[in-house]
């Protein structure tokens, strides 16, 4: 019989090996990020987007970027500047987003309630154990660290 019955804290796992159902693990998260679990090469962040906020507009210049919608919808955008935001697409659930390093990028919540989604970065581009509960907490943080 198999059981898949993960009970979890929301604590960094990494680097240690680690199973959980991810997708109740979003759906429980409600911080703007929180890291998950944290490796040497690769790191899963949860997110949690505010109606009508987005995750903000970045790039990692040396960082490839994975997210996969849980729950809601959004609005993707990605390009090689700030201002040439020329590739956008719809996003909801079980949306798989690719940014490749150094790609502008942006997630917009467009729906009618919270965007959760999940994020890999590989290498790591947080520092382990990271936890925003908002975006002002995220933002904070990066001028911190630079």
């Amino acid at each position: 019989m198999n059981t898949c019955n993960y009970s979890m804290d929301y604590t960094d796992y990494g680097p240690e090996p680690f199973i959980t159902n991810i997708v109740r693990a979003v759906k429980n998260n409600n911080t703007f990020r929180t890291a998950l679990w944290t490796g040497n090469h690769l790191q899963l962040t949860m997110m949690c987007i505010p109606v009508g906020e987005s995750i903000g507009l970045e790039s990692h210049p040396n960082i490839d970027q994975f997210l996969c919608i849980v729950e809601g919808s959004g609005l993707a955008k990605m390009g090689s500047s700030k201002d040439r935001l020329n590739y956008q697409k719809g996003v909801c659930e079980n949306s798989a987003v690719f940014v490749p390093a150094g790609t502008w990028h942006n997630l917009i919540n467009t729906g009618s309630r919270p965007l959760k989604l999940y994020s890999i970065y590989a290498p790591v581009q947080h520092p382990r154990g990271t936890v925003h509960k908002t975006k002002a907490d995220a933002l904070a943080a990066e001028e911190e660290h630079g």
